[in-house]
C-alpha cells in the first residue's frame, strides 16, 4: 500500500511517544517499528535517507555517549561509513522517522510530522 505510514522508534523515546500521539489523535492508521527489535537494515537506510533527501551523517545522534566515544565529531563519513555505523550502533539512529510512500521525515521536533502529513 502506497500510502501506509511507517514510524521508525524507540518506544522510550519522548518525541516517539508525541509522534504516536499526533497520530492517534488525526485517526491516521500507521505501523511503528522498534529498531532496536526489528533492526533497520543497509538497504532500508538509504531508501530512507533518499527519500529525507539529507546525507546519512545527519541521522547521528550527536548527543549519544557512543558518539562521543568514538569521536565522530571529528571525523569525516562517507554516507556508506554513516550508514554502516547506523546498522552497528541503531543508538546514533535519529528519532523518530515517518515514512509514506516515496517520503520520509526526521520528526524532531514533532510538530514536523504536520508538515509532513500535510504535504
Amino acid at each position: 500500500m502506497e500510502d501506509r505510514i511507517t514510524v521508525y522508534e524507540k518506544p522510550t523515546c519522548t518525541t516517539c511517544r508525541e509522534v504516536d500521539r499526533l497520530l492517534r489523535e488525526s485517526g491516521v492508521d500507521y505501523e511503528k517499528v522498534n529498531y532496536f527489535v526489528e533492526p533497520v537494515g543497509e538497504s532500508k537506510l538509504r531508501e530512507l535517507v533518499a527519500k529525507m533527501k539529507i546525507s546519512a551523517r545527519e541521522l547521528l545522534r550527536k548527543n549519544e555517549a557512543t558518539y562521543r566515544d568514538l569521536d565522530l565529531g571529528s571525523r569525516e563519513l562517507t554516507d556508506d561509513e554513516a550508514i554502516k555505523l547506523l546498522v552497528e550502533r541503531p543508538e546514533l539512529l535519529q528519532r523518530p522517522i515517518v515514512e509514506r510512500g516515496n517520503r520520509a521525515v526526521l520528526a524532531r521536533p514533532a510538530e514536523r510530522l504536520k508538515e509532513f502529513l500535510a504535504g
